[in-house]
């Protein structure tokens, strides 16, 4: 074999060796990425069927119901509402009407969790739960500007 075949099959072998390295990292990033839905984008069918990914709002008040360590509970964004179970122990902070992230899979409408996380001080919700809120009260506001007086909506 000739140097210059040498070199080219050497570079040839390289780039296929960076290549596969750079499509495992690429597929093992993807497999490890978990992504925030808000109430509302669960309930319109946004959110992935049979994968993990986030879901954060807050927790309906009078919605905890507890049986040994299952608990089951309500997520709200103040527009839509999902129910929540999880088996394990609560966050001490993990309380109704409080900021709440849940990691888990949709199964049969219902969310099954595998973590829940709470706020952790008296100001602050996760970036995503507050703006995933702050939007649907501004849509239930918009909703509610439109009602004309005297039309079937206000008569209710």
């Amino acid at each position: 074999m000739k140097p210059r075949h040498k070199r080219l099959a050497l570079a040839g072998f390289v780039l296929l060796s960076v290549g596969g390295i750079v499509a495992l990292v690429l597929n093992a990033f993807q497999s490890n990425l978990v992504f925030f839905y808000s109430p509302t984008q669960v309930a319109d069918n946004e959110a992935p069927q049979g994968r993990l990914f986030r879901i954060g709002g807050l927790v309906e008040e009078g919605s905890v119901k507890r049986d040994g360590l299952q608990v089951s509970f309500v997520v709200t964004d103040t527009a839509k509402t999902i129910p929540v179970r999880y088996e394990g122990i609560l966050p001490d902070l993990f309380k109704e009407g409080k900021g709440v992230v849940a990691q888990g899979q949709l199964q049969q409408g219902v969310f099954v969790a595998r973590e829940v996380l709470a706020k952790h001080d008296e100001n602050y919700m996760p970036p995503e739960a507050a703006e995933a809120i702050e939007r649907a009260r501004k849509g239930q506001a918009d909703i509610a500007a439109t009602v004309v007086p005297g039309s079937v909506e206000q008569s209710r």
